[in-house]
């Protein structure tokens, strides 16, 4: 047993009372501990990849309790690198946060953070579907701390509709593992995987109606229709750090889609074939015409990024709905992708706005370093439309590659195309309005006679994570072979439902 596999967290969940209770006074100790606590994480995230690259599963058992009597965690291909994706992503955040001093506008900035990724980590590991609603509202807590992070009248109401939202979810997740118990005794994800299939079809009534409620729980996280509308109001009024991290969050409900509808319900079991993808792959579609259409009718630019996140998920979900190691790989790639996208027009967007009177799209005074960042902005946009040369165009290549079934394709095809025409249309408008239309020209004075102040001048740290970010994305784009060879693997390894079983129940005393 390797006790690396638990290090994601217990590592954060160490240090954020040590940094909110000790270190609240103290910016800088806290800025320090809680980079040093990241930097570790990626560390431990880059040894986990590399221990289940092998294609082995990896179990870690609390209290040496075998499945399904105890707590498991599982490390896999997925399940690693889905926990070196958040060390990245809230790597790269955190730098911007404290380059740019959103951290120092409340006390608990970097104990919320260090708890965000303890359950954003925990849900990924997890071998329990408990256990995922424990860190479920791990996540919820954390994220509202940091949704509501230096106050203000919009974003508390913004909040409340976040924290409602989650709260019924979270009651809809309690109803669901509450029926799948009494339907079979278990809510371990590998005990289930292995007696669900057994179940006759006409006796599972009640485990469809939990597939269905897991399906709505994991539908609000991942921000699908007809529960994505919490989204736009809760990214467009976090702050913009905090929204880039929230980037990663949507990921976590594709992710249970994924584990818990493949491993659990997934294709073959009699009881639940073909009810889950019949409803999300339309769901999906029209979840990317609502990101698009919401992207060319935003008048503001953070609902904007909000909204394209929305239309992103769409297309993820699309593949998802598959549910088909082909299409899955793809969907992985793409999750890849828009995570990096995403928070780095979030970021993008905060260095602009910060600089701006608002994030309304309308012609102004152009900013200190107006082509640097116009600059930073269209590679940020090319990347999140789907265009060359960056890993989107790529992302959506291979999507549209898996779903050429005749039942799919037509469908799918037409709501990525589309959507993706839609998107570029609306952030070249949000982008003429933001660079090209400003009236005045950089290091003149204003109107209230006041000149440009040297504090407005982007420095090398408050730029370098957006750089860093696109670096990112350029180098998915520039090894995308390799990265979709592993990719392969690990959506025939997640397919492997008797392996996962196997691995999952096996008796302790009997591994070598």
């Amino acid at each position: 047993m390797s006790h690396w596999i638990i290090l994601p967290v217990v590592l954060p969940a160490m240090l954020a009372p040590i940094i909110g209770f000790v270190m609240r006074h103290d910016i800088v100790l806290a800025r320090v501990t809680s980079m040093v606590g990241t930097v570790l994480l990626l560390a431990v995230s880059m040894g986990l990849v590399w221990m289940a690259m092998d294609g082995t599963t990896h179990i870690y058992r609390l209290g040496d309790w075998p499945a399904p009597f105890g707590i498991v965690l599982v490390l896999d291909r997925l399940s690693a690198l889905m926990v070196l994706l958040t060390a990245t992503s809230a790597l790269l955040v955190l730098l911007h946060a404290i380059a740019t001093g959103w951290d120092d506008r409340g006390k608990h900035f970097h104990a919320l953070f260090q708890f965000q990724l303890m359950g954003i980590c925990g849900a990924f590991l997890t071998g329990d579907i408990f256990n995922l609603f424990v860190f479920f509202e791990i996540l919820l807590i954390a994220s509202y701390g940091l949704m509501i992070h230096s106050g203000g009248k919009e974003r508390m109401r913004a909040g409340l509709q976040y924290v409602v939202m989650n709260l019924a979810g979270s009651t809809l997740f309690l109803f669901a593992l509450g029926t799948l118990y009494a339907s079979t005794g278990t809510l371990n994800i590998a005990d289930l995987a292995a007696k669900i299939p057994e179940i006759p079809a006409d006796e599972a009534a009640l485990v469809r109606v939990a597939a269905m409620l897991l399906m709505i729980v994991f539908a609000v996280k991942a921000a699908l229709f007809p529960v994505q509308f919490w989204l736009p109001a809760t990214y467009s009024n976090a702050p913009a750090p905090v929204a880039a991290l929230f980037a990663i969050m949507t990921k976590v409900g594709a992710y249970a889609i994924l584990r818990v509808h493949t491993v659990v319900f997934g294709p073959g079991v009699p009881g639940t074939d073909g009810m889950i993808d019949a409803w999300l792959f339309p769901a999906a579609i029209v979840t990317i015409a609502l990101g698009a259409f919401g992207v060319l009718g935003a008048k503001r630019l953070m609902p904007l990024i909000s909204f394209s996140v929305v239309g992103s998920m769409g297309t993820l979900l699309v593949a998802v709905a598959a549910f088909s190691p082909a299409a899955t790989t793809a969907a992985l790639y793409y999750m890849i992708h828009s995570t990096f996208a995403a928070a780095c027009l979030f970021l993008i967007a905060d260095l602009v706005v910060s600089r701006r009177n608002g994030d309304s799209l309308t012609p102004t005074s152009a900013t200190v370093q107006n082509g640097l960042f116009a600059a930073i902005f269209f590679a940020a946009v090319i990347a999140m439309a789907g265009m060359p040369p960056l890993s989107g165009f790529l992302g959506k290549l291979l999507v549209l590659d898996a779903l050429r079934e005749p039942g799919l394709m037509a469908w799918a095809w037409t709501a990525i195309l589309v959507g993706s025409l839609l998107t570029i249309i609306g952030f070249a408008r949000a982008g003429s309005a933001l660079f090209w239309k400003s009236t005045a020209i950089v290091g003149s004075v204003p109107e209230d006679g006041e000149p440009a102040r040297p504090t407005d001048v982007a420095t090398t740290a408050q730029v370098a994570p957006v750089m860093l970010t696109l670096a990112v994305l350029g180098a998915l784009a520039v090894f995308a072979g390799p990265v979709a060879n592993y990719l392969e693997q690990t959506s025939n390894q997640l397919f492997d439902r008797a392996g996962y079983i196997s691995a999952v129940l096996a008796d302790p005393s009997e591994e070598s």
